[in-house]
This record gives C-alpha cells, structure tokens and sequence, in this order.
C-alpha cells in the first residue's frame, strides 16, 4: 500500500513522469529551478502565477534529484517544503518519490484515546545510535513496559548536529542526523506492529534561528503587528495569511497522512497569535478530522500555557470538537511544589498552598481556570475546565520541558527522595487522566537532560550568553561564577550527557522500577481505561488531610469509585474515617497496620477501587 499527501507547493511527482516545482515566493520577480549534479545545470526559469506563485514542471528532474531556487538571479535557497535535505538545513533539497515505500500495516487504524499511556523521546539521545532505526530497535522495551503510545520531539530538520527539534526550520524533513524519509516511515510501522501509537511534536509558533529564508522571497510569512519570544509572529490573519495557514495545515495533514502518524503535539499555541474566524487552531483540526478522522483514529493534543479550555470542548457524543487533549503543566508545577519546595519561576503560582492547588488539578483538570496568576503579573489565567472528562488533561511529573529548562536539566530522581518519585508514579499512573512518561524515567534514570544546539559560529556565542542570562534572575546564578556553571549548550559533552545509559535499565534499582511501572500499568489496562470512555466530565472532588496531603474521589464512567490517598510530605497525617473498596495499590508494604492506626505515613499513596454495586 502507498501513502503520499499531495501539496500545492514543493517538488511533487506526476503521472506524467516529470516533477512539477511550485514556490511561493511574492516578493520576487524571478525564481529559477537550479538543479545541482547534472549536465544541465543552468538555472530553469520558472513561470510567475497568480498570487506570487512560480511554477516549473520538468522531465529532467526525479527521484534523488538535487535542487535549490534562485531569487532573482542571486542567492540559491532550498526548498521550504523540502521533504528531505540530505547536506543539512543549508544544502540542496532532494526531490523524494513516497511511494517508494510500501505500507505493510494491515488494518491499523490507531487506538482509542483512552488506551493512552505516552511514551515521550528525543530520537537522538535514546539510543547510542541517535537514529529512527535505533530507536525502532527499541520498540520491544516499550511494549512490554505498558505504554501505548510513542511521542517524538520534533524531527523537522534543524541546524546542526544536535537539538533539542523546536528550532526547526524545513517542516516537512525529518532530520538526516536520524536517518532518511523511509527510515521514519519503517519506525512508524514496526511501531504500529506492536500495537502502539505514534505522535509527532509539531512547531507551529516559530522557524528556528538559522537557516528560515522565508524573509528573503516571502516576508509577508511573519506580521510585525503581533510578536513572540522569537520576534515577529507568523502571519496568520493579514495580509496574504491564507497560504501561510495552508502551508501549516497541509504540514499537519503530511506527518498524518504520508507517515501516517496517528496524532499531533502542537508546541506552545499560546504564542500563536490569531485575530482572524476561524482562528488557525480551529482550521487546522476541522481540516484534518474531515479528511483524515473517518478512515482512521486521529488525536490532537496541545500544548498552551493559557489554559483554554473551549480548544477541548466535546460534542454531543463525547467526541473532541477539535483536540483531543492538553499537557497538564498544573499538575506538574504542584506536585513539583510539594514534592521539592521551590517556589521560584513559575512555581510561584504553587507556592501559596500547594495541596490545594493539586486537589483542584485532579478534582477539575486545570488548577488555573481564570483566577489571578502570581507569576504573570496578576493577570489572569485560564478557562473552567470541570466539565471537561479527565481524557482531556495529559499528567506527567517528568517531560522534556521542565526537566531540560532546568539549568543543569536534572530529573526529579535528583531532586527529591526515591520515596517521593515511588508515590508520584502510582499517583500517576493510576489516575484517571492519561498519564505520560519521559525517556528512561521508567528505571528511575539519574541522567540529566540539558538543553543542547549546534548552530553556526555566529549564533553560538550569543545561545551561549543567553542561556546564561535567562538564569541570572535566579538567586543561585546571580553571580557570573555561577552562571559559568551552567553548562554550554552548544558543546558535546553536554549533547552526550544527555544520551541514555541503557545498562541503567538491567541493574538492580533499574529493575525494580521497571517492575513498578510495569505492574501500575498492568493495573490501569485492567481496572482503569475500560471505565475511562463513558466517563463524560471528571466526576471528581478531594479533601485536603494536611498540607501535603489529601484524599481524592472519582466516580468512573460506569459508576465505580477510584479513591486516592496521597501523603507527599515528611509527616503521617491522620486517614480519613471512611474507607471502602479492595485496595488496587499502595506503596507500602504495612498497609494492614496503616488502617489499624488509622495514619497515613509520609511519602505513601494509596489507591482504593470500589464496583458501582448496581451494576
């Protein structure tokens, strides 16, 4: 079976045996087809269109063929829906054929979404390899742990030898560090073989520092009248915007369509600016549910720091309108509280009373639902979200985020006690909103995950000095000493640093936490997710026991009673006078004398499941 996505620009194949070249290019007089490599390497004028189209279709280009765009008979640019570039972001853009790639899948069609468990990676420091392939050797280990789905970091082809992936600027490449198109596409599948999903990390607020040649021959792509931590915003509601939100959207629709990715992390939509109807978030996710939804399962999940809960709304059925869920930073940012005592940087939000902030996360999805943020000056942030199911609010305790925004990008096994880390596991994994899992925190890894990038010599002072700055307000890197400390992002020891160490995995400690994970997920397949679909709004409401501490009541979507019990702090608190149910899991091993004493120890969840007796 053949998988391709048609777009209105690139290099595209035809029936016809030629490849017809289309660029946008607006603010150019003359575009020419430069193709490198052979005996006609003159520059191919191609023909100006309507509405700063260029347009070329030719015999004497193919599969494999090397080509760039020269604007206005001067700089040679690559291709900005390139859908590979084999010399890096900078090189020549390669003309790729997808049906040379044969789907083997069967009737793969996803998984609900109530099955999820994510798995998030960063492809080129799981592995010794750093490759799609290497990764795809590895899928083995992700089955037998319990999670469902996988989750890329972005592979959309940045500068350099290593990154982090958000500073992407050819969208439509996967990176050549990690292998080539079809090695993705092979990843997918053999991943799809062993029953789990694949999601894909997209970039849509931003291009990457080095390497974007949109300004050049199309700068009507960016608008002055909004901004983001980057600079200029993407154009997506003046003048000329319609391709630039079709440029994004046929994005979306490829990974979907022609790498057959079963769902899409958006990064960072708060910064996407939008005063336009519809707005992009919402054309993007009608686009791709009315072409893409009715062959397969298609989840759509956000990232977006301001809470809005409308992106989530359900339809009469139950079924997403437009996403399908958002990463809960709520629920990290309070459990990071309690568990660890900061309250700088955003943990302020947290600081005042933590259990309660966490209480009204597991009780009503988001802790901030319009209520006055500390930390943003006051200003309110969020929407009500209680009418939300918990499938909507994506739970973790470790991601890439807040551990590698850290200035030495320790894990919280460093930072707290393995008691601690033990208790935020069966809290998360037992839970009713979907839980996710970042690379190695499965064997309790102690790896840092610092933030690295290889740009070119002029960048890299400047990220060097950046990167230092924006830790300076910190009172512990207040000094040009300490700052020092920090370590550089663009050397290599700090991308190694970062590269997993799998014998961690196969030694003692490794493998208790292994069979931690393993035996919650176990019981989350058997007693969780199937209640999970019907269950239409949280349904939940908690009892705070002490100020690190509290209990928590959902009812499931078939009328049973989850029950939590969770002391994260250093005291026993007293436990609540009435406890019913068969106890799913505790953390200790004492639970018996526990009840007789009617005390909760320190560092110590408990889960309690109860059938609904009319049933």
């Amino acid at each position: 079976m053949q998988h391709r996505h048609d777009m209105p620009f690139g290099a595209e194949l035809t029936e016809r045996g030629t490849v017809r070249f289309r660029l946008w290019a607006p603010a150019a007089k003359q575009v020419d087809l430069c193709l490198e490599g052979t005996p006609e390497a003159a520059p191919l004028a191609m023909t100006l269109k309507e509405e700063g189209w260029f347009e070329l279709e030719t015999k004497r280009a193919g599969p494999g063929s090397l080509y760039r765009y020269q604007i206005n008979g001067g700089e040679r640019v690559p291709d900005p829906a390139s859908r590979f570039q084999p010399r890096d972001i900078h090189g020549p853009s390669e003309v790729v054929d997808p049906a040379t790639f044969k789907w083997e899948e069967g009737g793969w069609s996803g998984r609900p979404w109530e099955e999820t468990v994510i798995y998030e990676v960063h492809v080129g420091t799981f592995t010794p390899e750093g490759t799609f392939q290497g990764l795809e050797n590895r899928l083995e280990h992700l089955v037998k742990l319990g999670v469902t789905a996988l989750e890329l970091m972005p592979v959309a082809d940045f500068p350099g030898r290593w990154n982090w992936g958000y500073d992407g600027v050819s969208l439509f490449a996967p990176d050549s560090r990690y292998g080539q198109p079809h090695d993705l596409k092979s990843l997918v599948q053999a991943a799809h073989a062993c029953g789990l999903m694949v999601f894909l990390d997209v970039v849509y607020n931003h291009f990457g520092p080095e390497g974007n040649y949109l300004h050049q021959y199309a700068p009507d792509f960016f608008t002055e009248r909004h901004h983001t931590p980057w600079g200029a915003a993407i154009n997506f509601d003046g003048k000329d915007a319609h391709w630039v939100r079709q440029f994004f959207i046929h994005n979306a629709l490829f990974w979907l369509e022609e790498y057959r990715f079963d769902g899409l992390r958006l990064d960072a939509v708060h910064t996407i600016q939008d005063d336009s109807k519809p707005h992009i978030l919402e054309e993007l996710a009608e686009t791709v549910f009315s072409q893409l939804d009715s062959k397969r399962r298609i989840h759509l999940v956000l990232e977006n720091d301001s809470n809005i809960a409308h992106y989530l709304t359900r339809t009469s059925n139950g079924q997403p309108r437009w996403y399908t869920a958002q990463w809960n930073d709520d629920i990290h940012h309070a459990l990071h509280v309690l568990t660890t005592q900061e309250t700088t940087g955003y943990y302020l939000d947290y600081a005042d009373q933590p259990i309660a902030h966490l209480g009204r996360c597991l009780s009503e999805g988001f802790d901030y639902q319009g209520q006055n943020s500390p930390y943003r000056e006051g200003k309110p942030r969020g929407e009500p979200s209680k009418a939300l199911p918990p499938s909507a609010f994506v739970a973790f305790f470790q991601n890439h985020d807040q551990v590698g925004n850290r200035a030495f990008g320790e894990r919280i096994t460093i930072l707290t006690t393995p008691e601690q880390v033990k208790a935020l596991t069966a809290l998360l994994l037992l839970s009713p909103f979907p839980p996710l899992l970042f690379m190695g925190q499965e064997w309790g890894s102690t790896q840092p995950f610092p933030f690295f990038c290889d740009f070119s010599e002029d960048l890299t002072a400047s990220v060097r000095e950046g990167r230092r700055r924006e830790f300076a307000h910190f009172p512990e890197f207040n000094s040009p000493a300490a700052q020092k400390q920090i370590p550089d992002p663009t050397v290599q020891v700090t991308f190694d640093s970062a590269v997993l160490n799998w014998a961690h995995a196969t030694n003692t400690k490794g493998k208790e936490w292994l069979d931690l994970h393993q035996n919650l997920l176990n019981l989350r397949r058997q007693w969780i997710v199937p209640r999970l679909a019907t269950m239409r709004k949280n349904n939940g409401y908690y009892i705070p026991l002490g100020k690190q501490a509290l209990q928590v009541r959902w009812q499931l979507g078939d009328g049973a009673q989850l029950t939590l019990l969770a002391n994260l702090g250093k005291i026993s608190v007293p436990l609540p006078s009435l406890l019913s149910g068969r106890t799913l899991f505790t953390t200790s091993s004492n639970l018996d004398e526990i009840l007789i004493h009617k005390k909760l120890p320190p560092e110590m969840v408990i889960w309690f499941f109860k059938e609904n007796p009319h049933s």
